[in-house]
């Protein structure tokens, strides 16, 4: 597969290669596959963890955000991510940057993230 992390500013990681991906949505964590079925899911503050096409496993600490996969192209799209191979002070880097947020900051991202997954399933559906 082939994983593209964008952050608003610049893209923060392009891959080619990629043998599974698991990251943790507003449903749970998921994994994803090459063969899995195209979609879209709403992504929390969490480690998301990719497998090199040599085996290797690489962590990403994200913020907020929305993964689309379409064929063998995964496209995350998140606020602010930090990649490590530190697990702790990634998860401390989750805890610390994304996860305390003030009530008001929390509020405005929920809304904002079912506005943009609302618009990808709509492009989604206009698609078909």
């Amino acid at each position: 597969m082939d994983l593209h992390i964008l952050l608003p500013f610049k893209v923060f990681l392009k891959i080619s290669g990629v043998k599974r991906i698991v990251v943790d949505t507003n449903a749970g964590s998921y994994g994803f596959l090459p063969q899995r079925l195209d979609c879209v899911a709403a992504l929390v503050p969490g480690i998301l963890v990719y497998e090199s096409k040599e085996g290797v496993e690489h962590y990403v600490a994200m913020d907020e955000g929305i993964l689309t996969k379409k064929d063998e192209y995964v496209e995350i799209s998140v606020r602010n991510a930090i990649a490590g191979a530190n697990l702790g002070k990634l998860r401390e880097a989750v805890e610390s940057e994304f996860v305390n947020l003030d009530e008001t900051e929390r509020d405005v991202r929920k809304a904002v993230a079912k506005l943009e997954t609302e618009f990808m399933q709509g492009i989604k559906k206009l698609r078909q």
